[in-house]
């Protein structure tokens, strides 16, 4: 059965002051309802300003998606009805948005049509305390403005969606206009069919992890409906991410539903072409380019420079680092090893005890044959587990590399006590090294370089006699 996905992303934009007021859109510790105003509350007679900064973020980030950027935009009101949205309607964009007809590709160079993007105002939260029989609602995030990017139907997996949602949060990171690490920056609503069938929008996806559950189960869902010979409604369902399933909400709404009609109290945008121009100028460096000048500047490999632009902390981290040690040396430890700790713990480089002058430490100490491959793995989980300086930890936990006097008495001493094995290895059983390496390793509890013991080993033997 063919599968269509459609996604509907919102993102919070990184401004100081939200969309309409002056309150602070930095209200994730603080109390409830600590961040508010008449204008974000929708107290009668208050009257919204736009915030011109949300239009420029808008802007970068329609650009960066090949969006093309009205010159004309205007702001609707959209009428329901929720708790969370005091005015009892939505200040959003609907028929004159920021941006249409953008596209972003995903890795294997398919191609996803965006539709169109528009700003918005986000509702407020509820609250749902443990065992309770109420919700509580905190609007210190009401009036925050959110970038909405409305993709077509060009996705056909779970997989895709997740990948679509990956390359927005990159993109739009890079931007510095977002941040993706914020609980409740990034929320989907996906649409989903399947052949023969209607069409369902899930809503309250919180994560491009929880998109690829929420779309593996709503797929399940509508193929054993069908299958039974059953129909799909076309209807508004709920992620319940505790469970990974969809529940239904309320058949789906249709565009009449809402009332929209033009904001009275806000006037049409205008952008020139000249500050379109001024803002493209000013957008930095995005994921595909860098992508491409880390592999002809560094020539490292594709898999790397794809793994090191995932994020432009870790990007960043990367290329300040290349500047003092071996850039390939430098990609090899800092995806194969650093990132694969990283991700086993869950954890993201800016939230890690990790930093800098530290990875650089580590790698100058492997480059001058102080420290050994395992030592170092060692230490930069020690530190990602308890922090401090690789310096101290090489000393409390002697990690110090065996040097070479030292780990030819040590080779001396296991030919000794494995006479047997090194018999092998003279009549010609090669694997009998194999043994002879594994033991001086256990010997010199791994700080021993395993490639030079074997060299070591190889040259005493040629003229061993027991």
């Amino acid at each position: 059965m063919n599968v269509t996905i459609g996604l509907e992303v919102h993102v919070q934009l990184l401004t100081k002051s939200k969309l309409f007021c002056n309150c602070g859109t930095n209200y994730r510790d603080s109390e409830p309802n600590t961040h508010t105003c008449p204008v974000c509350l929708g107290l009668p007679g208050s009257l919204p300003v736009l915030n011109k900064k949300a239009i420029e973020y808008g802007t970068m980030a329609g650009l960066a998606l090949n969006c093309d950027i009205a010159n004309e935009m205007q702001f609707h009101r959209k009428n329901y009805f929720y708790p969370d949205l005091p005015k009892g309607f939505q200040i959003t964009q609907y028929d004159r948005p920021l941006g249409q007809n953008g596209e972003i590709r995903l890795d294997q160079d398919k191609k996803i049509r965006i539709k169109r993007i528009h700003l918005e105002e986000d509702p407020g939260r509820l609250v749902h305390p443990p065992s309770a029989r109420y919700s509580l609602i905190d609007y210190n995030r009401s009036g925050v403005p959110l970038l909405e990017i409305v993709t077509k139907p060009d996705m056909d997996s779970p997989q895709e969606a997740r990948s679509f949602l990956k390359k927005i949060r990159e993109t739009l990171e890079f931007l510095d206009i977002f941040d993706g690490s914020l609980d409740g920056a990034m929320r989907c609503d996906a649409n989903i069919s399947l052949e023969g069938g209607g069409r369902a929008e899930v809503k309250n996806i919180s994560s491009y992890k929880g998109a690829e559950k929420a779309l593996s189960y709503e797929i399940t869902r509508q193929k054993n409906l069908l299958r039974r010979g059953k129909e799909v409604k076309r209807e508004t369902r709920h992620f319940d991410e505790s469970q990974e399933i969809t529940r239904s909400m309320r058949e789906k709404e249709q565009e009449h539903d809402y009332r929209y009609f033009p904001e009275p109290d806000l006037p049409l945008i205008q952008l020139t072409e000249e500050k379109i121009n001024s803002i493209k100028e000013k957008l930095p460096e995005l994921p595909e380019e860098k992508r491409k000048r880390f592999l002809d500047q560094y020539e490292i490999t594709k898999d790397q420079a794809k793994s090191l632009t995932t994020s432009k902390t870790l990007a960043n981290f990367f290329e300040e680092i290349s500047q003092q040690v071996n850039p390939k040396k430098t990609a090899t430890w800092v995806t194969d090893s650093l990132m694969g700790e990283l991700n086993y713990r869950d954890q993201s480089l800016s939230e890690s005890n990790m930093n800098k002058q530290k990875f650089i430490y580590i790698l100058e100490k492997l480059r001058d044959g102080d420290i050994t491959e395992k030592g170092a793995t060692k230490i930069i989980r020690h530190i990602l587990d308890e922090g401090g300086h690789p310096k101290e930890i090489i000393k409390q936990k002697d990690f110090k590399a065996i040097k070479s006097q030292n780990l030819d008495q040590i080779i001396h001493k296991i030919l000794e006590k494995n006479s047997e094995a090194v018999e092998d290895y003279i009549k010609g059983k090669e694997e009998a090294i194999n043994y002879l390496v594994g033991q001086v390793m256990s010997e010199t509890k791994g700080k021993a370089k395993p490639a030079d013991t074997r060299k070591k080993l190889q040259k005493i033997l040629e003229g061993y006699d027991g």
